[in-house]
């Protein structure tokens, strides 16, 4: 007996292969609510259960097949899961190996939009607070959007004919399959890192959720929101609602109507500079009356209006003023003049001419100098004497010296 006895492994592995044989179980659909959901982040392997009213039966569903997974599962969800039968040896307890799982009833990418919608939504990323307002005259336009859509058509047209000095900078783009979100994000950063344009519009066409998902990608939302340049989010048509179009600043129904709401109409701006400069004309020329009346009336309620009034005063003080340094200057003339007579006289009581007028004479030599001694003529010579009207010419006869007293 003991022989024909089979190990715990031996009895695992046969069951493994008995059901591994079974080709009806190796593809398989099964429905069920997911219970006991359990996320293993560091593997990415998911562990649950699948149950309906009467039974339960244990999954797992392996990261290379988790991580293409649209949406996240949850306790109480109820899906549709494909995968094979099989026994885990180690425990002897068999389980689903899901391959593939999609929510019953809606769709996958529906339940992954609101899910990740909610998510940032509680993180802030939609707060009005945070939206910025768009420039009301943009110089330059940056344009986020497939190169070859009418997307960019529509933008390029309306744009021109609302506001032609606006430069338009585009930035191509994949709008949908797998390296679309990777090219919107590095976008949104490089026109931001460049400064490159004073609004950014972000979008493409109508088409299908799927068709419309890169812009539901979680890290595009983020740079979006994380964008210091506003950002208008315009992707399909009016009914389309994308996870990008909360996050925006702005969200537009359609591409064209991004063009629409990021710019003024120039012809309008122009009406309007009209009506302001003719208002201004206006005004200017009210306040230039309303000043020329002012001007008149002080005019006439002051010396304004007769200038010789406001003169007289001056006039007045100035005759004042001439009269006080006239005669100032007049007294002083005759002060100095008094005292110049002083001096003259003087002077005149000094002079050598007044000396001759009382009977004397000055002897001079032939060079006109005044003599001084009789030792300075001998017998013979001339010398000329100087009286009070004239001079006489004279010669020496005789020298008579005198002894000093």
């Amino acid at each position: 007996m003991a022989s024909s006895a089979l190990t715990v492994s031996q009895v695992n592995f046969f069951l493994k292969s008995l059901l591994e044989s079974e080709q009806r179980l190796q593809d398989i659909l099964v429905i069920g609510e997911i219970s006991n959901f359990t996320d293993h982040y560091r593997s990415g392997h998911l562990y649950f259960s699948l149950k309906d009213e009467r039974s339960v039966l244990k999954a797992v569903m392996f990261s290379s097949s988790a991580k293409r997974l649209k949406f996240r599962p949850a306790d109480g969800m109820k899906v549709i899961v494909r995968g094979r039968v099989s026994v885990y040896e180690p425990s002897g307890q068999y389980q689903l190996y899901a391959e593939d799982m999609q929510p019953d009833g809606i769709g996958s990418l529906s339940i992954a939009f609101e899910q990740l919608k909610a998510r940032l939504e509680q993180e802030g990323l939609f707060d009005a607070a945070h939206k910025k307002p768009l420039p009301q005259y943009p110089r330059r336009i940056g344009v986020i959007t497939s190169p070859t859509g009418a997307a960019i058509r529509d933008i390029l047209q309306i744009t021109a004919r609302r506001w032609p000095v606006a430069e338009i900078i585009v930035s191509p783009v994949l709008v949908q399959g797998e390296g679309a979100p990777a090219q919107l994000i590095a976008a949104v950063e490089e026109m931001n890192r460049k400064k490159a344009c004073d609004v950014i519009l972000l979008g493409r066409g109508g088409g299908s959720l799927e068709d419309l998902w890169a812009f539901n990608d979680e890290g595009l939302a983020r740079a979006v929101y994380a964008s210091k340049i506003p950002v208008v989010s315009a992707v399909g048509h009016e009914t389309d609602f994308t996870i990008c179009d909360f996050a925006a600043d702005l969200r537009a129904p359609t591409p064209s109507a991004a063009a629409e709401l990021s710019t003024p109409e120039l012809r309008e701006e122009l009406r309007r500079c009209a009506a302001f400069s003719g208002y201004f004309q206006e005004e200017a020329e009210k306040l230039i009356e309303y000043l020329r009346q002012s001007v008149d009336l002080l005019v006439q309620d002051s010396p304004l209006g007769s200038p010789e009034r406001l003169l007289v005063p001056w006039k007045e003080q100035l005759g004042s003023l001439f009269g006080r340094v006239a005669g100032g200057f007049c007294e002083r003339i005759e002060q100095e003049k008094q005292k110049l007579s002083l001096l003259a006289g003087e002077l005149d009581a000094l002079s050598p001419l007044k000396v001759l007028h009382r009977g004397y004479s000055v002897a001079e030599d032939q060079r006109g100098r005044v003599l001084r001694s009789t030792a300075a003529l001998s017998p013979g010579d001339t010398f000329s004497l100087r009286l009070s009207d004239g001079k006489i010419e004279a010669q020496v006869l005789k020298r008579i010296e005198e002894q000093e007293v």
